[in-house]
């Protein structure tokens, strides 16, 4: 399935749990506001009718609530609707759009850290997303431990791949230092263990670089 051509800059950020991602693409986003652009701060899953429903399904109960098959569709359905809905609208009015992970996350979670494959999930997300890609994406390293003390004490019921043990998530960052070997034009990977305007000032040169210079 091949894509339109879409007008505005579609910017991701991909991570392990507690990565600091999150923190990172809303000071990201304030910062496009303070240069007069016009963004629009999403996230996954969720982010539009339907997927933020689904979000609730993947996030919360116990580890094996679903096989890594059940996952990735759960997480397609979501990120169509997503797509469709709000980050395709958004680009094609000319705004820029930052979503808090992407397909990378699916890849790197389901595909590493649950061993589904890379080429299942490959398959699912041609027929899904087809060939649209991020302009640019930011992927957080992060040593898993590291990662993981992080999320301790947190008081919030999405918590269920907090749950998974250490192997899964020493996976899971593998596979996102593999997918950010792989894609250079596109992937920038990030040392989260620094601290947070470190890591800041980082992102917004590499943004004026590749999407405003």
């Amino acid at each position: 399935m091949q894509t339109k051509k879409r007008n505005g800059k579609f910017i991701t950020f991909e991570g392990g749990d507690g990565s600091g991602k999150s923190t990172q693409s809303r000071l990201l986003a304030e910062f496009l506001k303070e240069k007069d652009i016009d963004s629009l701060l999403t996230r996954e899953p969720g982010g539009a009718p339907g997927a933020d429903e689904i979000r609730e399904l993947i996030l919360t109960g116990e580890p094996d609530r679903w096989d890594a098959i059940g996952e990735t569709l759960l997480f397609y359905a979501s990120r169509r609707n997503h797509l469709r809905l709000t980050i395709w609208p958004a680009l094609d009015a000319g705004r820029w759009v930052i979503s808090d992970r992407f397909a990378d996350s699916t890849l790197a979670y389901q595909g590493y850290g649950n061993q589904l494959g890379e080429a299942a999930v490959r398959r699912i997300h041609e027929f899904t997303v087809g060939d649209f890609v991020p302009d640019l994406t930011f992927i957080f390293d992060l040593p898993a431990e590291e990662g993981l003390q992080r999320t301790m004490g947190r008081t919030h019921n999405e918590d269920r791949f907090e749950k998974m043990d250490l192997g899964f998530h020493e996976r899971l960052r593998e596979g996102f230092q593999e997918i950010a070997q792989k894609n250079p034009d596109r992937c920038v990977l990030i040392d989260a263990t620094r601290a947070v305007d470190d890591i800041q000032q980082e992102l917004r040169d590499i943004l004026n670089a590749r999407l405003l210079s």
